[in-house]
């Protein structure tokens, strides 16, 4: 196997964003670029995630790229998924030896529409999508089963939405932050029964960039990389119907073909989009929450935006790293309702 590690990362998020996905990604691709001193020429591939539907414009990413500069021309590829999904083409095409540096990076506005409302466009055409159940009512439900169970409590949901607010506190991208206790936060109306408002996602707009590289260029451009140790992506079904509601079953095993349990961890940053989907994930990568601190970013509770949040996770995750503040960290990424679809990447300092 290559060594591969993250050598810089920089995000931009907010709860409305007026610039255009050119105005938006450049000034964050610039960030990355000036963190390492690397130029466009010294880029061998670039891989974007984005999604044109969500745009509303066919091939909208290609526009994007003129935020790379792209000239002369470029080695470039692009997935209609979260920025992580890039970062995971892109790390295939190191171990393939066809590149030793690859800029990859994640966007998305949702902030002309409901998004809650697209989402249901991604459901089951025939048996779902026609109900045009939004987002928030779908993750209702798999709370309210977790809840019905005995799985997790109104408390426990609170207190992971307290504990989010008051870590982004730290953070000066997220987009929601600062203490509330939970009795506070339990005190506040139903926005989607059983969900209130802390419990959901921190919609905002915005991008990450991160650059990739081999060892010999990493050990160069960054005093401390973090080296990517495993990477496994895995997808379960479609059909709400043929899924556990109280099961992360594709996070479990993307988590053990990485090897999360392998040793120690430090950081795990966990794009749980819900309060109530952290406990999933905590479970499925089987995580000791006294040794490990989870998404001391804020999250994507407080943070959230569509298209680039998982590159974010994996982005936080890797800061710590290059800050000394972690050794051994996860980043995650997922996609679709009910955790449908999770990537997991193991990161190391040495």
């Amino acid at each position: 196997m290559t060594d591969v590690a993250v050598v810089a990362y920089a995000v931009r998020q907010e709860p409305v964003i007026d610039d255009s996905e050119i105005e938006l990604i450049g000034p964050v691709i610039e960030s990355v670029r000036a963190e390492t001193g690397l130029g466009p020429g010294d880029i061998d591939f670039t891989c974007s995630g984005s999604s044109d539907f969500l745009a509303g414009a066919a091939f909208s990413f290609v526009s994007t790229l003129d935020a790379t500069r792209p000239v002369p021309p470029i080695v470039e590829s692009h997935v209609e998924m979260d920025g992580a999904w890039a970062l995971y083409e892109a790390w295939v095409k190191l171990q393939l030896g066809e590149a030793k540096t690859a800029l990859v990076y994640g966007y998305g506005k949702s902030s002309p529409g409901s998004l809650r409302d697209v989402l249901a466009t991604q459901l089951d055409p025939y048996a779902v999508a026609p109900l045009w159940p939004d987002a928030f009512a779908i993750a209702g439900l798999q709370a309210r089963v977790m809840l019905e169970a005995g799985d997790v409590n109104a408390e426990q949901l609170a207190g992971i939405a307290s504990r989010s607010l008051s870590d982004a506190t730290a953070n000066p991208n997220a987009v929601r932050k600062g203490a509330r206790s939970i009795d506070e936060l339990l005190a506040t109306p139903f926005v989607c029964d059983p969900l209130r408002a802390h419990d959901l996602p921190a919609r905002a707009d915005g991008g990450a960039a991160v650059i990739l590289a081999a060892r010999d260029v990493a050990e160069r451009v960054c005093e401390r990389p973090a080296w990517i140790r495993s990477i496994d992506h895995r997808m379960d079904m479609h059909h709400f119907g043929a899924r556990d509601p109280r099961r992360a079953a594709s996070a479990e095993l993307a988590a053990a073909a990485a090897g999360v349990g392998a040793d120690r961890l430090d950081v795990a940053e966990l794009d749980a989009p819900f309060t109530h989907q952290e406990p999933l994930l905590v479970g499925a990568l089987g995580l000791d929450l006294e040794a490990t601190r989870v998404s001391p970013s804020g999250g994507s509770l407080c943070g959230h935006v569509m298209m680039a949040s998982g590159l974010v996770r994996i982005g936080e995750a890797a800061s710590r790293v290059h800050r000394g503040e972690a050794d051994r960290v996860v980043g995650h990424a997922t996609s679709g309702p009910w955790l449908q679809q999770n990537l997991v990447t193991v990161m190391e300092g040495a």
